[in-house]
């Protein structure tokens, strides 16, 4: 069974930090990109970062500079290190896994409240 799970999120000062985690079980970890997306109350899902299977990363311009996303495969973990945050960055982020070829499959986990107070 595929799980992934997050943690890490809570409530933050804006300009303070958070570091969310997704630990993955069930798939090879190794072979997924993987994804933070995030979820404001009454807006779209949105992308946020991605690190692929072979380690290149890449992130929404709204998060740029300050969020940093990392994988450790022999912990099966992803991370998303976040810096400077703001109110704006308040939401539900959720990790995403993909097998890099063919993007065949589509795993989430169950999110992570992150809410920054101004």
């Amino acid at each position: 069974q595929v799980q992934l799970v997050e943690s890490g999120g809570g409530l933050v000062q804006a300009g303070g930090s958070l570091r969310l985690s997704c630990a993955a079980a069930g798939i090879t970890f190794s072979i997924n990109d993987m994804y933070w997306y995030r979820q404001a109350p009454g807006k779209q899902r949105e992308l946020v970062a991605t690190i692929t299977m072979s380690g290149l990363t890449n992130y929404a311009d709204s998060v740029k500079g300050r969020f940093t996303t990392s994988r450790d495969n022999a912990k099966t973990t992803v991370y998303l290190q976040m810096n400077s945050l703001k109110p704006e960055d308040t939401a539900v982020y959720y990790c995403n896994a993909k097998p890099a070829v063919g993007h065949t499959a589509d795993y989430w986990g169950q999110g992570t409240q992150v809410t920054v107070s101004s």
